[in-house]
């Protein structure tokens, strides 16, 4: 039996998945190009910036979703997630961002970010949700 899906639901995995999908696609051109061609300059920056445009596409599907879904239950289990989410990427950066500084850990990218965040709120949901049982 398939679980019920609002149709702010819907429209997010609608808008949601292709975004995945087309930063798969960037990722693996700019990887390829930077190792193939070795660009410099202006197109360097245009082309280590591509990767960002569906990060930043995601993110705003996610407020989106937020602002669409319509029921108050779910909506509150997303926020909640979120902001567990946020607590788990604010605290592994800030102490990485130490192991860094004083103990020689090895640089981590600003970009884990996003993907902190999304694993963050995607463990905290079911607790969240199961909070209310």
């Amino acid at each position: 039996m398939q679980a019920y899906r609002s149709p702010a639901a819907k429209r997010y995995l609608r808008r949601f998945l292709p975004t995945i999908f087309a930063y798969v696609l960037i990722i693996l051109g700019v990887s390829w190009a930077f190792e193939h061609f070795h660009p410099t300059g202006p197109l360097a920056w245009a082309l280590a910036v591509l990767p960002a445009i569906p990060i930043l596409a995601m993110i705003a599907i996610m407020g989106l979703y937020l602002k669409d879904e319509g029921d108050e239950f779910q909506r509150n289990i997303l926020v909640e997630a979120m902001i567990w989410g946020v607590g788990l990427t604010l605290t592994v950066m800030t102490v990485w961002g130490f192991l860094e500084l004083y103990a020689a850990a090895p640089k981590l990218p600003s970009f884990f970010a996003f993907p902190i965040f999304c694993v963050g709120m995607g463990l905290a949901q079911p607790f969240v949700r199961r909070r209310y049982q």
